[in-house]
C-alpha cells in the first residue's frame, strides 16, 4: 500500500485528571525524524511513545504532541484542608498584632498548595496516553493512505504514459533506421572514391548500431513492469522507486543522445518529462 509522508490526525480522551490530546503530523523527510513534545506527567514515557510510532511508519519528519488539560468543573479541584487551616491561623496571628490587616478568603485559595487538582496515577495515565496514541496512528496511517492511494494513481498514469511511449519509439525505429540507411548510401555514392559493396555494408551496419535502441527500449520495459509491481507491495516503497526513477532517466538519456530524427528526439523529451513527473510524487511517498 503506497503511503504519502504528508498527514495529521489528532484526537482526545477524558480522564480523571484532565483531558489528554493527542497530535500527530508529518511532511516529508528521506529518513524517519521524530519531535516529542510532553507534558511533565508523561515525560517518562517518551522512549516508548517514539517506539510505537517507528513501528508503524517508516519515514517522514513527524511531530508527536501530547497535552493533558487540567479538569473543569465539581471536583476538578480539591481543598487542601490543613494547609488552609495554617493559613488561617497565621492570618489570625497577623491581624491580632496589626488590627488593620484584612485577610481575605480568595487570598488564602490563591496560595500555593491550598487548592490541587487530583494527583494523577502515573502508571494508569501513561496507559491512557498510549491507548490514545495508538487510536491516533491508527487514524494518521489511514491518512497516509489515502494521499497515497492518490499518488499512486497519478505514478501509474505516467508510468503508463513512460510505456506508451517506449512502444511507439519501438514502431517507428524500422522506419527510422530505413531512412538512415538511404541517407548515408546517398552520402557514399557521392563520394569522389566509391566503396565496395563490403566495405559499403560494412560502414552501413556500423552505422545503424549506433542507432540501435533495442536494448534501452527492452530496459525500459522491464523498469515499466518493476515499477508496476512496487506500487502494489504492501510495504514502504518511496527509496526504491527513488532508485527505480534513476534507471527510467538513464534509459531516457541514451534514447535521446542516440536519436537522429525528430520523431524520437520528441520522444525522449516527453519521456523526460514524464519520468520528472513522477520523480516529483515519489518525493511524497513513504
Amino acid at each position: 500500500m503506497i503511503r504519502s509522508m504528508t498527514a495529521f490526525a489528532s484526537g482526545e480522551r477524558a480522564t480523571p485528571w484532565g483531558t489528554l490530546g493527542c497530535e500527530l503530523r508529518s511532511v516529508n523527510h528521506r529518513f524517519l525524524e521524530l519531535g516529542v513534545r510532553l507534558p511533565d506527567e508523561l515525560r517518562a514515557l517518551e522512549p516508548a511513545l517514539r517506539e510505537r510510532v517507528a513501528g508503524r511508519v517508516a519515514r517522514g519528519k513527524i511531530d508527536l504532541t501530547l497535552r493533558l488539560r487540567a479538569p473543569e468543573g465539581e471536583g476538578a479541584l480539591q481543598l487542601n484542608a490543613a494547609r488552609l487551616r495554617e493559613l488561617s491561623e497565621l492570618a489570625l496571628d497577623l491581624e491580632a498584632r496589626f488590627p488593620r490587616l484584612r485577610t481575605e478568603l480568595t487570598e488564602l485559595l490563591q496560595f500555593p498548595g491550598v487548592l490541587q487538582a487530583q494527583a494523577a496515577d502515573p502508571a494508569e495515565l501513561q496507559a491512557q496516553a498510549l491507548s490514545l496514541l495508538d487510536e491516533v496512528l491508527d487514524e494518521f496511517v489511514r491518512a497516509r493512505e489515502r494521499e497515497g492511494g492518490k499518488l499512486a494513481a497519478v505514478i501509474s498514469e505516467r508510468v503508463d504514459g513512460i510505456a506508451a511511449l517506449a512502444s511507439d519509439v519501438r514502431a517507428m525505429m524500422p522506419q527510422i533506421r530505413a531512412g538512415q540507411r538511404t541517407k548515408l548510401e546517398t552520402r557514399l555514392a557521392d563520394l569522389a572514391q566509391p566503396l565496395d559493396n563490403g566495405r559499403l555494408e560494412q560502414e552501413l551496419v556500423m552505422w545503424l548500431q549506433k542507432l540501435d535502441v533495442d536494448e534501452e527500449l527492452d530496459r525500459l520495459d522491464s523498469h515499466v513492469a518493476e515499477a508496476r509491481r512496487v506500487l502494489k507491495l504492501k510495504e514502504a516503497v518511496g527509496r526504491r522507486l527513488d532508485f527505480l526513477l534513476q534507471e527510467f532517466n538513464r534509459e531516457a538519456n541514451t534514447l535521446g543522445s542516440k536519436s537522429v530524427d525528430a520523431r524520437s528526439s520528441a520522444a525522449a523529451v516527453e519521456l523526460k518529462v514524464l519520468i520528472d513527473q513522477v520523480r516529483e510524487q515519489i518525493q511524497n511517498i513513504e
